[in-house]
């Protein structure tokens, strides 16, 4: 939900009015875009890779969005079977949207939570979720190392960590963390990052 380093009248001009999601039962399904300075739901495209990299059905697990913006990530998540899916979104007006999608959706798996996504993250039990997918402000950096330390200590091995960033992220902070790098595409402005935390060899 972030804002690439663009003139701002190109990065409005670029935002669309309405992403869809890719699939699952909500397939195709249109969420909207409110107007908002810096927010930038993740394209489609990246989304859609993002989702086959992951698998088609996420059938049980446990999901956070920390950074929800219109919730595109999280409902894809949701869509495709995830048993509980958290989206955190620190504005008020976008996490009243989000509450109000997820009545329209029926969407019982999904808890909206207004507020800070490092601190949601900080406050999960270490080990304790499938998925955590970040998609921070591009404007605000300085948000990038703390929630990646957040994701790495919620996320259970074997479990994984989407990092969208405006660049590619160093592999020698990621193994301080004890994530390891399991897919990257770059997309215009858009590093797209699957981290995975090991799972102990057997």
């Amino acid at each position: 939900m972030s804002q690439p380093s663009k003139p701002a009248a190109r990065g409005r001009a670029a935002l669309p009015r309405q992403v869809r999601v890719i699939g699952g039962q909500w397939r195709r399904h249109l969420l909207p875009v409110p107007d908002r300075p810096g927010l930038r739901p993740t394209p489609d495209r990246v989304r859609e890779t993002l989702f086959n990299w992951l698998g088609q059905t996420l059938t049980g697990w446990q999901v956070v969005d920390a950074f929800a913006g219109t919730g595109a990530l999280g409902l894809e998540a949701a869509s495709r079977g995830a048993a509980e899916v958290l989206l955190v979104e620190r504005d008020d007006g976008l996490a009243a949207g989000l509450r109000a999608l997820k009545q329209r959706l029926g969407a019982a798996m999904v808890r909206v939570q207004a507020g800070d996504g490092v601190a949601a993250l900080a406050a999960l039990a270490p080990a304790s979720v499938d998925l955590v997918l970040l998609d921070p402000p591009f404007d605000q950096p300085a948000l990038l190392a703390p929630a990646l330390t957040a994701a790495a200590r919620a996320v259970r091995p074997g479990g994984f960590v989407y990092l969208e960033t405006p660049q590619r992220w160093d592999d020698a902070a990621l193994d301080a963390l004890g994530l390891a790098l399991h897919r990257h595409l770059k997309a215009g402005a858009v590093h797209a990052h699957l981290l995975q935390r090991p799972a102990p060899s057997a």
